[in-house]
């Protein structure tokens, strides 16, 4: 299972750990309390149970609290800790988690395969054929993996009814405010069967501001379609908005939507990566302010002193028009900068921030001859302020002072740096020592010796069990 990130996005109170229950010292925390109990209730079916004894109804919260934890693959500990409250404080879909009332037993689907919908109304944020497109863009979505297909009607009552409403619109299942909840849809069924509801408190857009409509409708209809939230995080279907800068489906959701209505030939999607899997490569791998992070696809990995826990996420929660596929990265630690490669292009960040003024081209910063076309791996020396670019059985170079490549280069990898191979995928430099990847293989390397120290699997930094 994946897990939250760890970076610091909001500055949360925390409630005292003597105890496994709730302590409320302050109206901070009374309000954070009251914060937790009604999402629980909203999302997990927290009954108001116990009534006035407060040692059964903390019990309840604790159990309650677990299962969420365990749901979001944060560490379970039945308390309100600062992860956990990150959490729920992050935009979300209206429909429960685990909630017998939205998701029934029995996997709800519809016994038809050509569906109709109708938008009964229009948010006054987008044009009305841009709102009509990107519905019609998230329809497509599913009907590219699945044999359902959708035809717009714009008269009568069609099976999936879109609307845009504010607060309580008498479904028993009312909006708050701005910025909490997004949307929600209801299974396949009569009635409101499928029917989806945006909260038009929000902004909606069709780019990467506030909340993007393409990417919660393509969400919530699959709901309608009969899916649960997923508790992967590279999912659609995982129940916390996080717009990456695409909207695809993930295996994981064309899984979930081909085991109700059956397969079609477009059946493929990008997985997220697990950390503990023997056959989990890089595509890039670079130090952040000293601690290793991994890059495969949209995602990145890391596993840090400050948090226990392998943290998976999308790289644009970080950095957010970085391309996903990143070919190489590494950090030049004096100017606190951070640059990453694909194709012949860069990018330079500092910290969260990007530098503006880039992409940049390796031709004209590097000077590298036109014959390369993408950099394989990199990293740089402090102690130097040496650069070495890998790429294919060769390496170049560089000096971060003097900004131009050492003469007498590309020189061959398998001569200077003997025992890794003739190819690297990703690199980075700790302690002194450069680690190297190739495939499920990584390196330890002395520079000063030039020797191999050791050679492990490429998820050895995630402490899994069977490394």
């Amino acid at each position: 299972m994946v897990n939250m990130p760890s970076f610091p996005l909001l500055l949360l109170l925390l409630w005292g750990t003597e105890s496994q229950f709730f302590p409320a010292t302050s109206e901070i925390q009374k309000k954070d309390m009251e914060m937790v109990q009604k999402y629980l209730e909203n999302y997990y079916d927290l009954k108001n149970v116990g009534g006035h004894n407060k040692r059964v109804k903390d019990s309840k919260m604790v159990e309650k609290l677990k299962q969420m934890q365990e749901f979001y693959g944060l560490k379970v500990t039945g308390k309100p800790d600062a992860e956990t409250l990150k959490v729920m404080m992050q935009p979300r879909c209206g429909v429960p988690d685990v909630a017998q009332f939205v998701i029934t037993e029995g996997h709800p689907r519809w016994e038809k395969t050509h569906l109709t919908y109708k938008i009964e109304n229009y948010t006054p944020d987008l044009p009305r054929a841009d709102v009509d497109h990107v519905i019609e863009k998230a329809f497509q979505l599913w009907s590219n993996v699945s044999p359902l297909k959708f035809t717009k009607v714009s008269e009568g009552q069609a099976d999936i009814m879109i609307s845009f409403v504010w607060g309580d619109h008498n479904d028993n299942s009312p909006f708050d405010g701005p910025g909490k909840i997004l949307a929600h849809a209801f299974q396949p069924g009569q009635g409101l069967g499928g029917d989806v509801h945006f909260n038009e408190a929000n902004r909606w857009t069709n780019d990467f501001r506030d909340f993007n409509l393409y990417r919660v409708a393509a969400h919530e209809l699959g709901h309608s379609l009969g899916l649960s939230h997923s508790t992967d995080i590279g999912a659609l279907m995982f129940p916390n908005y996080i717009f990456s800068g695409d909207v695809e489906l993930s295996q994981d959701d064309i899984n979930g939507i081909q085991s109700i209505y059956g397969s079609s030939l477009n059946s493929v999607g990008p997985e997220t990566p697990q950390p503990c899997d023997n056959k989990l490569t890089f595509d890039a791998a670079t130090t952040f302010r000293g601690e290793p992070m991994f890059f495969k696809d949209k995602f990145y990995m890391r596993a840090s002193s400050f948090y226990p826990e392998v943290e998976v996420h999308f790289i644009s929660v970080f950095w957010l028009h970085l391309p996903k596929g990143l070919e190489a990265a590494y950090e030049v630690a004096d100017r606190d900068e951070v640059l990453f490669f694909k194709g012949s292009d860069y990018w330079a960040v500092q910290a969260e921030k990007m530098l503006p003024g880039y992409p940049k081209d390796i031709y004209t910063s590097f000077g590298f001859p036109d014959t390369v076309r993408h950099i394989d791996a990199a990293v740089s020396e402090e102690d130097t302020g040496k650069t070495y670019f890998f790429v294919s059985n060769k390496y170049w170079r560089y000096d971060e002072n003097k900004r131009s490549m050492d003469a007498g280069y590309p020189k061959k990898i398998g001569r200077d740096f003997p025992g890794i191979g003739n190819k690297v995928d990703a690199v980075f430099m700790k302690d002194g020592f450069f680690y190297f990847f190739h495939g499920t293989n990584q390196y330890k390397f002395d520079p000063k010796s030039k020797q191999v120290l050791n050679h492990l699997k490429a998820n050895s930094w995630f402490n899994c069990k069977n490394n």
